[in-house]
């Protein structure tokens, strides 16, 4: 029989966070970790959310045996808390609810925000549903993971699913990372490259001799095109019609544009399709220097995948 911690223990198992991540490749990575290592873990789910909060639903942290965990489900006010809880989770191998904020009985953990979060805390009891949704992930492929109180079973969901309450339990979406495909021979194109990567996002180089160019692109694939020459766009330009990018921004003026726009048409693209190109690129204008541009780009493509994500 699992035995609940003594003063001992506890004293031993302080929370203390392993290291700063959002990232839910990077949150199961470590759960994966842990469990291969013959630890024991908990996952923490953001399932409820009453009034404002600092993450969204599905939001995630891995609490280790020892105490330490990674992850974030609210602005940094309740994780150790909820690690405590999580503690406790493997050592009695009973999933629990916890409630903080607004509708919660602990009245000294209040959230900043003045809203209210439920959390799922579940023990891990395998680590082969979080390495399929990595595995997926890792193939540019959409997964979702499935959570359901009453039998306390994790499983993956081998195709997209929107977070939320579905059937009984609570499924959480996962979209591959952001592909950043800039296509350009500028300083502008280096540098927005080099932010891009700063950001975590994997960096795409664009191969118009490699098959059929629009292989490169997916629906998690942003296309940046750097060039003052419409020639050498038209190839990227065409490979991203093909496919389905949530993005594609282009670099010009109001009247390069109304030029790209006559181009395109006059090689038959229709009305709808030329619409998909955000150009001017970036969220605002006449950025003169490289990095100023890169900045404009970069949030506009963040924008778009929010927007995207939410829509």
């Amino acid at each position: 029989m699992p035995q609940l911690f003594n003063l001992a223990d506890d004293l031993r198992r302080t929370p203390e966070r392993a290291f700063l991540t959002d990232d839910s490749r990077e949150i199961m990575r470590f759960a994966v970790e842990t469990l291969m290592s013959g630890q024991q873990a908990a996952l923490v789910m953001l399932t409820e959310i009453r009034g404002g909060a600092a993450r969204s639903l599905g939001a995630q942290m891995v609490v280790r045996e020892d105490g330490q965990y990674c992850g974030f489900v609210s602005g940094g006010c309740v994780e150790a808390a909820a690690a405590f809880e999580a503690l406790e989770v493997i050592a009695t191998g009973e999933d629990r609810e916890v409630r903080y904020g607004q509708g919660s009985p602990w009245f000294d953990l209040v959230l900043p925000c003045g809203g209210g979060i439920t959390l799922a805390i579940h023990k891990l009891r395998s680590a082969q549903p979080l390495l399929a949704v990595l595995n997926r992930l890792e193939q540019r492929q959409p997964a979702g993971l499935r959570y359901v109180p009453q039998t306390q079973t994790l499983t993956c969901l081998p195709a997209p699913t929107r977070t939320g309450w579905h059937n009984n339990g609570i499924e959480t979406g996962f979209h591959p990372c952001v592909q950043v495909l800039i296509h350009g021979g500028s300083i502008e194109a280096q540098a927005t490259a080099d932010l891009a990567a700063a950001a975590g996002y994997d960096i795409c180089h664009f191969d118009p001799f490699s098959g059929h160019p629009a292989s490169q692109i997916d629906a998690d694939t942003a296309v940046i095109l750097l060039w003052h020459d419409l020639h050498r766009e038209l190839p990227v330009l065409q490979a991203a019609r093909d496919a389905n990018p949530f993005y594609i921004g282009a670099l010009g003026s109001q009247r390069t544009h109304m030029q790209r726009r006559q181009k395109l048409s006059e090689l038959g693209w229709r009305e709808e399709e030329i619409d998909r190109i955000k150009a001017p690129i970036g969220i605002f204008p006449k950025a003169r220097d490289a990095r100023t541009l890169a900045l404009s780009v970069l949030a506009d493509v963040a924008a778009a995948r929010l927007h995207r994500d939410e829509g």
